[in-house]
């Protein structure tokens, strides 16, 4: 009997996991802190398990019965909408994709500055200057064709997973269930941390969600990893394995040390935010162990996440959403304009963030708001392949998908998605170029679409100088 070929369940459930984990764990308990008590936040937590669910679920099937669509996951909103649709699904990927390089800068800095005080924060200029540094270099070793070393991977992936589980035992060790249970839905400490103001429960849970769906972008590439298997029927149940071991670790890192400092304290708490709760635990080598940790951690990952937003223009080029120079290769395959682009964008956004206080959180949210269209368009896709094909089980799914993904822009994201605009209109001259260059008719929707983009541009300048959107 021929042996099969490909990941056993347990080796893909684990290979999810370790692939799906960013540098977001490390810092999540703060922010977290800074929007919601330990009742309204288990309840964020649960409201964006179900929609992350549906995605993966969405993308597990859409990969599963369309298989020739495999330019990424914005081939799904161009076989939905067409040419434009799969661009503006692309580049808020791509848009996403740098602007997290941007977070992982800032969160870098900010654990060498434990170390080295001149870069105490990760937004002052020696830190950009550095940062600068660390985007061109990254950028040069992905020109090279060094970003797929898989002793790279594996280095990454114990500096992620070791901190965590330590972390992990030595909060529940500490955990003292009067810290947690003292203002449990938060009257209190929202009174003390908004002036005032006391949030209700779905306040405190609207405020959660953006920063909750930063540490999962990125689990689109579960569909992928999840194609892998020995056996089709094994690819869904590792995704659920995966992804339910994923919120579970997620829940555990943010919600354990509300009840070891309370939620006034981990507000306030400096970046990285797990190794400062870990000094205050155990003390100065508590936070010495984590910041090492997330200092290679995230070199690591932004090396991958240099290639991500390449590999985007690239499969872009091929769907002829972009001119044909952005998909160039060199001799060691790489898209040098690409990486120039990107790397150009990522050095001028860097300084930036001289203008806010909140460094860290204002790039993952930008970040996260880009990729919202992109997964709100797999679960339109989702529901519209599925009710073409009569399937109505898949059909629920897709509406969850999408309707999740949809709430997520309205209740919590409406300013930073309008901000993503601005981003979108240099976009929509290379979609012109590339239709131009590609012999197709920009259709009179394309136009209405890509005029009421301008317009929301238009909207979020005067709002910006009006005051009603802050950068910081």
């Amino acid at each position: 009997m021929a042996k099969e070929t490909g990941i056993s369940k347990t080796g893909l459930t684990a290979l999810i996991v370790s692939s799906s984990i960013g540098t977001g764990i490390f810092g999540i308990t703060s922010d977290l802190a800074n929007a919601a008590a330990p009742g309204p936040a288990l309840l964020a937590w649960l409201f964006c398990g179900i929609g992350i669910y549906a995605l993966v679920l969405s993308l597990n099937n859409l990969s599963k019965k369309q298989p020739e669509l495999n330019s990424g996951i914005f081939s799904y909103a161009k076989a939905a909408f067409g040419p434009l649709g799969g661009f503006l699904s692309g580049w808020g990927y791509w848009l996403s994709a740098w602007l997290g390089n941007i977070a992982f800068a800032t969160m870098l800095m900010s654990a060498i500055g434990y170390f080295f005080p001149v870069f105490k924060g990760g937004q002052n200029l020696p830190s950009i200057f550095v940062a600068i540094i660390f985007v061109w270099g990254l950028s040069w070793l992905v020109n090279n064709g060094v970003e797929s070393a898989s002793f790279v991977n594996t280095i990454v992936t114990i500096c992620k997973l070791v901190p965590l589980v330590v972390f992990m035992i030595i909060t529940i060790v500490g955990f003292k269930a009067g810290i947690f249970t003292a203002d449990f839905w938060g009257n209190v400490a929202n009174n003390l941390l908004h002036g005032g103001k006391v949030l209700s429960i779905f306040g405190q849970m609207k405020q959660s969600i953006m920063i909750i769906m930063w540490v999962f972008i990125g689990i689109e590439g579960a569909s992928v990893l999840a194609n892998r298997a020995k056996r089709r029927s094994d690819a869904q149940a590792a995704t659920i394995m995966g992804l339910a071991t994923l919120i579970i670790i997620y829940v555990f890192a943010s919600i354990l040390p509300y009840g070891v400092l309370s939620q006034a304290q981990l507000a306030t708490i400096k970046q990285p935010a797990m190794a400062n709760i870990l000094k205050h635990v155990v003390g100065d080598w508590g936070a010495s162990f984590i910041n090492v940790g997330v200092i290679i951690s995230t070199i690591g990952s932004w090396l991958s996440w240099t290639m991500l937003p390449a590999e985007t223009t690239t499969l872009m080029v091929k769907d002829q959403t972009l001119p044909s120079y952005w998909g160039k290769l060199n001799a060691k395959n790489s898209p040098t304009t690409s990486l120039i682009i990107t790397g150009v964008m990522q050095t001028l956004f860097l300084f930036t963030l001289l203008a806010t206080d909140y460094a860290y959180n204002f790039a993952y949210t930008l970040a996260t708001a880009a990729i919202l269209l992109s997964y709100l368009l797999v679960g339109v896709y989702q529901m519209k392949y599925s009710y073409q094909n009569g399937d109505w089980g898949q059909f629920a799914i897709g509406i969850f998908a999408a309707g999740f993904q949809l709430l997520a822009m309205i209740l919590a994201g409406w300013q930073q998605v309008l901000m993503t605009t601005l981003a979108y209109l240099p976009g929509l001259y290379f979609y012109w170029a590339a239709s131009k260059e590609y012999k197709h008719k920009i259709t009179k929707m394309e136009k209405v679409v890509m005029v009421i983009i301008l317009l929301l541009a238009l909207l979020t300048v005067t709002l910006l100088i009006n005051g009603t959107i802050k950068i910081n």
